[in-house]
């Protein structure tokens, strides 16, 4: 399963954070992952993160994300994310899913 999603960036002159780029990979994840039944993901760990270059102010983000593997409640997502085609980053993660 895959899905792909758009965020328009406003932030200070120093970019946006590296972490946030991860955040928004769980996130999608989190939100495949949980499309089949009622619940909500939460990010179990970070396996693997490669950063490329920073979200500037004025970015459009595009989030790609794939579950490669499922087990249980547990999915192994991997996603990316770029920026007019620019690499911003890359990331591997693990997400539980959970009732709400």
């Amino acid at each position: 399963m895959t899905a792909t999603a758009r965020q328009c960036l406003s932030c200070s002159e120093d970019g946006w954070p590296a972490l946030f780029l991860v955040e928004a990979v769980a996130q999608l994840g989190g939100i495949v992952a949980a499309r089949e039944g009622d619940g909500s993901g939460i990010l179990a760990s970070i396996d693997r993160a490669e950063f490329h270059d920073t979200g500037r102010d004025g970015d459009v983000l595009t989030i790609t994300v794939r579950i490669i593997k499922s087990f249980g409640p547990l999915h192994l997502v991997a996603g990316e994310v770029t920026a007019a085609d620019r690499p911003l980053a890359s990331a591997t993660v693990t997400l539980k899913v959970v009732p709400l």
